[in-house]
């Protein structure tokens, strides 16, 4: 509910851009997969500094920004959806994370990517399927230690430290 008033507020005071992407619920993480156009994924970032400013009772705790790209010729989700995982997805035991951030936001976008063909196909399968809430293959969902592992990376940065770095203006050098 939360997100969709955002959406809407979005909607009717920014550009008038759809907001598609994929709310999924898990038992120890939230991904957010938003597409938009970037004053509306500029609201969202606010609105997910200002929910981690609220502290040890905030609704999310721990939000990192992974990616955020500009001129994407087509959308990975036609419309928004929200999917949930019953049980949380583990590593084979005594396996350890050893892959870099870049490798692991890879892995991350490669799952969302599959993930959203999985979507899709039940969407095709469905059509009437707007308002569910999808559950999940465990093969299709983001390893809690890798999310684990991206939550303390420092090159992902925090909602704050995101705009603070978005809003700042660059400083060229002037002799350049």
């Amino acid at each position: 509910g939360h997100h969709r008033g955002l959406f809407e507020n979005a909607l009717e005071d920014h550009s008038g851009e759809q907001v598609s992407g994929l709310l999924l619920l898990c038992p120890s993480y939230i991904c957010h997969v938003v597409e938009s156009c970037s004053s509306t994924i500029h609201l969202i970032i606010q609105d997910l500094a200002s929910l981690q400013n609220q502290g040890p009772n905030a609704l999310l705790q721990e939000i990192k920004v992974l990616v955020v790209a500009h001129n994407i010729p087509t959308r990975l989700f036609p419309d928004w959806y929200v999917a949930t995982a019953a049980s949380p997805v583990t590593s084979p035991q005594g396996s350890t994370h050893s892959e870099s951030t870049t490798e692991a936001v890879t892995e991350c976008i490669t799952l969302l990517l599959k993930l959203a063909g999985h979507i899709q196909s039940l969407e095709d399968d469905n059509e009437d399927a707007d308002e569910s809430v999808h559950t999940l293959e465990p093969e299709l969902l983001i390893p809690t230690e890798t999310i684990n592992y991206l939550c303390n990376a420092e090159e992902c940065t925090s909602p704050e430290d995101f705009l603070r770095i978005y809003l700042s203006p660059s400083q060229p050098a002037l002799d350049s």
